[in-house]
């Protein structure tokens, strides 16, 4: 289905690569991808089983944790399947429409990941610099108005990406050199001037993940300061201990993402496939290790999975 005249059109269809340079390899490449996803479905579903049945775990920090599994999901499942049908059954083919709406699920779904992180941030701020106050600031109200805050942030910003690319005209070819609708790789292919869409989507990364991790990190200078103030080393320890889970799920979310954005921007010599790799790790790796992580560090989720198991061997 390659197109190669130079008519403007708006393509039924879109074919998506796979892994450029690697297609031989797909068949192996997919049995991690797969185990991730079912360790992602898995262990998402499981956290949100326990957050909701675990009364002693409905409190603002379990909520929010709850949030990003639910997007954690989300996020896995909008590129996972198709990503499968392509190393499987060769199926690239992709509705140009259906290209669009993934490319919306994609990118809002990484900034609604980038929110909860910093939502996540900010109830151990509070619950460290301000633990008298824990439950009167961070009311259900408040909770659910910073999480509907997160999803229109994101959803108001990214939106205006895939309707740019819908009104662009295609022509030439109709191959995505992506195993994704990633906004970039599907705009490349248009027969138009992209400037303004290419910045739109810079100014929206740097705004919503780049924002998103200075005011993380200006957080964690805030709780560092309070934590050092503490009188024994005990309640130091205590105290930081709060924050492991979230510092490893926040490391596990934007080193891939910066890592990836540095390659693209900067490392013309390396191959595609390293690029396509780093693209989709940090859209696969925190779903499949978040819950790893919080199941390991929360003592009331670890108990509860553990009994879970112990009741279905019975």
């Amino acid at each position: 289905m390659l197109v190669l005249n130079t008519t403007n059109f708006q393509p039924s269809t879109f074919l998506l690569v796979g892994i450029p340079g690697l297609e031989a390899e797909h068949y192996w490449i997919s049995l991690p991808f797969c185990s991730a996803y079912i360790i992602a479905l898995m262990g998402n579903f499981t956290l949100l089983f326990i957050i909701k049945v675990e009364e002693s775990l409905h409190e603002p920090m379990y909520i929010f944790l709850s949030m990003l599994s639910s997007t954690d999901l989300v996020l896995s499942t909008s590129i996972i399947p198709k990503i499968l049908a392509i190393f499987w059954f060769n199926s690239r083919e992709i509705d140009f429409h259906s290209c669009l709406t993934q490319m919306f699920f994609i990118h809002s779904f990484a900034a609604i990941e980038s929110g909860f992180l910093l939502a996540m941030a900010f109830d151990r701020y509070v619950a460290i610099c301000n633990p008298l106050r824990y439950t009167s600031i961070l009311t259900n109200p408040v909770i659910i108005n910073i999480g509907l805050s997160v999803v229109v942030r994101a959803v108001s910003l990214v939106a205006p990406l895939p309707f740019l690319a819908r009104r662009f005209p295609y022509c030439g070819s109709n191959i995505v050199h992506h195993s994704y609708c990633e906004h970039m790789a599907v705009v490349k292919l248009a027969c138009a001037d992209t400037t303004f869409s290419n910045l739109y989507g810079i100014i929206v990364a740097l705004f919503l993940v780049g924002l998103d991790l200075i005011f993380i990190a200006f957080s964690y200078i805030l709780i560092l300061r309070a934590v050092f103030r503490l009188a024994s080393d005990e309640a130091r320890l205590k105290a930081l201990s709060t924050c492991a889970s979230h510092i490893c799920a926040i490391l596990v979310f934007y080193v891939p993402v910066v890592l990836s954005s540095v390659v693209h921007r900067f490392g013309q010599k390396v191959a595609p496939h390293v690029h396509i790799l780093l693209a989709s790790s940090y859209l696969l790796i925190p779903p499949m290790i978040n819950p790893i992580i919080y199941g390991i560090k929360t003592k009331q989720i670890c108990e509860r999975v553990l009994n879970l198991f112990r009741w279905s061997c019975k």
